[in-house]
């Protein structure tokens, strides 16, 4: 997460800003994580609001919580 948040990795985050974790999913197995990452990412937006808001209507930032 310091990377993402201090923008020293180049790529999606950097570009974009994405510095806060609002939403994600544990699995102990790689290809059912790889599989939901394909689902989600197939979401239309208001979907993935959706999804979000189910689990964080805040939009608090998880990563600080670890």
């Amino acid at each position: 997460m310091y990377e993402h948040k201090s923008g020293t990795v180049p790529g999606f985050t950097k570009r974009y800003r994405a510095e806060s974790l609002v939403y994600f999913q544990e699995t102990s197995d790689v290809a059912e994580a790889i599989a939901a990452e394909k689902r989600i990412k197939g979401l239309l937006r208001r979907k993935k609001i959706a999804l979000i808001e189910e689990e964080n209507p805040t939009w608090r930032d998880l990563s600080a919580e670890s």
